[in-house]
């Protein structure tokens, strides 16, 4: 049984600035890969072939700073896309894959274990492409194995003004 598991990272400087960047890199591989499957199937309209779609691969050579991230992080957003464009060819209702906005709160990325690339070392959390252990707050045990971790970053609610009469 697979189980899912909520912990608060307490990341460095550098480690919020690797995570920017693979947010980022997420979500401008998704929006490459939507513009060009838009492309594909317009082309697939007037001509009838079928082009096969590209992979976060085929856009390193282009965008060398996709090569600092985890590229299972931008292969889990190939399998994202995939995944819309399934639901949407379904079921219409569910509406066209959108493209991800960059002023949005929504900032998450998913990597997966691969032979001990992610996993629980004393206080911190290691993953791949970072040098150190993110710093984690397990607050109950975690029994089992790493399948996959999603990072996620949450925007501060604003503090209630104080009124005073």
């Amino acid at each position: 049984m697979l189980r899912a598991y909520k912990y608060r990272i307490y990341p460095n400087e550098v480690q919020r600035v690797f995570f920017a960047k693979t947010f980022g890199c997420v979500r401008f591989v998704y929006n490459k890969m939507l513009h060009d499957r838009q492309l594909a199937y317009q082309a697939f309209q007037e001509d009838g072939v079928k082009p096969k779609p590209k992979g976060p691969a085929y856009y390193k050579k282009d965008y060398p700073f996709l090569k600092e991230v985890d590229s299972l992080a931008l292969a889990n957003a190939q399998l994202n896309l995939n995944r819309a464009y399934k639901n949407f060819f379904r079921d219409k209702s569910v509406g066209f894959p959108q493209f991800k906005r960059k002023k949005s709160n929504h900032h998450r990325y998913t990597t997966n274990n691969q032979k001990g690339t992610v996993a629980l070392v004393e206080g911190g959390l290691k993953l791949p492409k970072l040098k150190t252990a993110v710093k984690i707050n397990v607050h109950r045990p975690f029994e089992g194995g790493i399948k996959s971790v999603t990072i996620q970053r949450r925007e501060n609610p604003k503090p209630e003004a104080l009124s005073s009469n």
